[in-house]
């Protein structure tokens, strides 16, 4: 089994259609933003599966 990509946070950024970096930051800080992993050095990263499955909890029903 493959493992897991692991988007930059610019990546996630892109996924999201331009969502701003300060925009992603304020949804950390209020709990709302995709789970994300944090490197030694700071830099976050969020894996690939965590962001599909944020987007998808977000789905609205039609």
């Amino acid at each position: 089994m493959p493992r897991d990509e692991m988007l930059t946070v610019p990546q996630v950024l892109a996924e999201l259609n331009g969502v701003s970096l300060r925009t992603f930051y304020r949804w950390r800080e209020l709990g709302k933003a995709p789970v994300c992993v944090q490197y030694p050095n700071n830099k976050l990263r969020v894996r690939r599966s965590d962001l599909d499955a944020w987007l998808d909890a977000r789905r609205e029903a039609s």
